[in-house]
């Protein structure tokens, strides 16, 4: 059994003293799991970072096997962001919540893709928070987890929508909210513009945005598996209330 595709490496465990256990993700396989023969040396070393984008070759006896994988570079991500923290922080927690929310070997093929533009272009800077935010909206819908931002749950009105109720998923207009509103999640008007394209959004945004798909990647997409949200996407939150507040000031 084998098969050669593109694909991202989302974690690596070192085993024994020269080889890895790498966790990557390829369009029509998913994640899946293989032996990296040799990965902590330092030839391999660099090629055997999450975030990277390399050409897979993964073999096995049978099909249900650990097997073995081989990589070549395509892009490296991890390097490119290595001197930016904001960046390198995204990169991180994007691939730390793909290999923790992810079924192994279950296709899910708009969330690969959505994840190889996000690590592509992560070197634009600030503004790719909210390409993260959309991913991981694609990303809670791909695992049967997806939010309505479309029309308010109460009247199916599509026009001042502020929130989202933090049990349903489903967008709330100001109407509609009356005396409930500080208990809905923030809804950041860069997704109610145009929650599948480019509208921008700012840190305040960014934050909101953030925090809205963290509480249900924490719930549904981790918590039913009793796994906590990764340290890494909690810093990252972190990080973009810093933001935030320094825009405010």
């Amino acid at each position: 059994m084998e098969w050669e595709a593109p694909g991202i490496i989302l974690a690596v465990r070192p085993l024994g003293e020269a080889d890895l256990v790498a966790t990557v993700m390829t369009e029509a396989h998913g994640a899946h799991r293989g032996l990296a023969k040799g990965g902590q040396s330092r030839s391999k070393i660099a090629l055997w970072q999450p975030g990277n984008l390399v050409q897979l070759r993964w073999v096995g006896r049978l099909a249900d096997q650990l097997g073995a994988l081989s990589a070549e570079m395509v892009h490296p991500a991890a390097s490119m962001v290595m001197d930016d923290p904001l960046g390198l922080a995204m990169l991180v927690s994007s691939c730390a919540v793909a290999e923790g929310a992810l079924i192994e070997r279950e296709k899910q093929p708009a969330v690969f893709d959505g994840l190889v533009r996000l690590l592509a272009r992560l070197p634009l800077g600030e503004a790719m928070l909210g390409e993260l935010v959309r991913w991981e909206l694609s990303l809670l819908a791909g695992l049967g987890y997806g939010l309505d931002l479309t029309s308010c749950a109460v009247t199916g009105d599509d026009d001042d929508l502020i929130g989202v109720s933090p049990k349903s998923g489903r967008a709330v207009s100001r109407a509609a909210a009356g005396v409930w509103q500080s208990r809905l999640l923030p809804l950041p008007p860069f997704l109610m513009r145009d929650p599948g394209g480019e509208s921008a959004g700012d840190a305040a945004q960014w934050r909101d945005g953030l925090r809205l798909t963290g509480h249900f990647l924490a719930r549904d997409a981790f918590g039913h598996h009793h796994l906590p949200l990764p340290q890494s996407r909690l810093a990252l939150y972190d990080r973009a209330v810093a933001l935030a507040q320094s825009e405010s000031l």
